[in-house]
């Protein structure tokens, strides 16, 4: 290191390093061209979200369906033939539901000012300053009623093309739907193509070999971690359908069908069935201690699930951290809506399980992971005599 005196001679000065200044101009380009590459994604998202959400999904459907697959190919089924029939009942079972659900799910919605007035009157039996806001909303109600007397005139806006909108929609959510069974009965027809592609693109047979394993361990792992908390959920839902059709819930169906796809969201999802269900019960029960079995029958269900069942059968080991699963959510949701809500915390195991196989991207599979490392605390003056040794 070449030292060359100051100006006052009280000291020496250190020239600076070329060498160091290039690497550190270089961590920042490559940090800036990052940050540049993340943006463009994100913008890719969502203004390509027609596109990019039944691709997606198809490849979470295609990875859920793939254990099924792998098991029927050992016994001397086809894929071809597997991938047919795996694809075809998913297609009548969600029809089905669909059709099932589709009657009480219209009936709520329409029924939504009427469950609104009596939850209304029911809290104001529980809790006497909502009082005040029930006389406030009655005021302001005649207040509208006064508007629409003959001599008052009113203004409201006509809202054009809603038909052709509402088909407009309707037929996007078809082609999505269309994109998203068709891409995946491929996925699954597909067999090991995708591994021979892998194979081929390198040189050596060691890298060969490392990138096929680390590809079946990574898709192992994530099939087998969907397939499961999509049973999980659907016990769960019927669970919570036969527990509430039992304390005489209406339509039971529908909110175990709730249960079931919204313990996607893990947090959030259960929150929401637990409310949705204290405010059917509710109105439906006349006692409001009976009323209150039914959200606490759900509370129960969610309890065990979350806290029992499916660490148990999951594993600790893909467990998320509770604030990378509200990012995620947040951010997902923001993207692409509930859709994107559901696939968020699916996507986010997948990214932690490929980060978890390549040592470059080991922080971020250690961040998103729940385990808690010990850490050990250091003194700072400790530190800092250290660091002058």
């Amino acid at each position: 290191m070449k030292a060359e005196p100051t100006a006052s001679g009280a000291g020496v000065t250190e020239s600076p390093d070329p060498r160091a200044e290039a690497r550190a101009n270089v961590r920042l380009m490559r940090s800036l061209l990052i940050g540049i590459f993340i943006l463009m994604v994100i913008f890719a998202l969502y203004f390509a979200r027609a596109f990019f959400m039944p691709v997606i999904l198809a490849f979470l459907l295609a990875l859920t369906l793939t254990p099924i697959v792998r098991f029927l190919r050992k016994h001397g089924v086809p894929d071809v033939l597997s991938a047919t029939l795996l694809v075809l009942l998913s297609v009548v079972f969600l029809a089905s539901a669909g059709y099932l659900l589709s009657g009480p799910v219209i009936d709520l919605i329409n029924n939504t000012s009427s469950i609104g007035q009596q939850l209304t009157e029911r809290l104001a039996q529980l809790k006497r300053p909502l009082e005040r806001a029930i006389q406030i909303a009655q005021q302001l109600e005649g207040l509208t009623e006064t508007s629409q007397e003959p001599g008052v005139q009113k203004v409201s806006f006509a809202q054009s093309g809603i038909l052709s909108s509402a088909a407009g929609n309707i037929l996007s959510a078809g082609t999505s739907i269309t994109i998203v069974f068709v891409l995946s009965l491929f996925l699954l027809a597909s067999g090991t193509m995708f591994y021979e592609k892998i194979i081929q693109s390198f040189a050596s047979l060691s890298e060969k070999k490392r990138a096929l394993r680390v590809v079946y361990d990574v898709e192992h792992e994530i099939s087998h971690y969907l397939l499961t908390i999509a049973v999980i959920n659907a016990g769960l839902g019927t669970v919570i359908g036969l527990g509430l059709w039992g304390l005489g819930m209406p339509n039971p169906q529908v909110w175990g069908a709730a249960a079931a796809l919204l313990n996607f969201l893990p947090y959030v999802g259960a929150l929401i069935t637990l409310l949705l269900v204290t405010v059917i019960a509710l109105i439906s029960f006349d006692s409001i201690s009976f009323a209150l079995l039914a959200p606490a029958f759900v509370l129960l269900c969610d309890l065990v699930e979350g806290q029992f069942v499916t660490p148990m059968v999951v594993g600790r080991r893909l467990e998320i951290n509770a604030v990378a699963v509200f990012i995620a959510i947040a951010f997902w949701s923001w993207l692409w809506g509930f859709v994107g809500a559901l696939m968020a915390v699916p996507l986010l195991v997948v990214i932690k399980v490929f980060c978890d196989h390549f040592d470059g991207l080991s922080h971020v599979g250690n961040f998103l992971a729940a385990q808690h490392s010990a850490v050990v605390e250091e003194d700072p003056a400790e530190e800092t005599d250290k660091a002058r040794a």
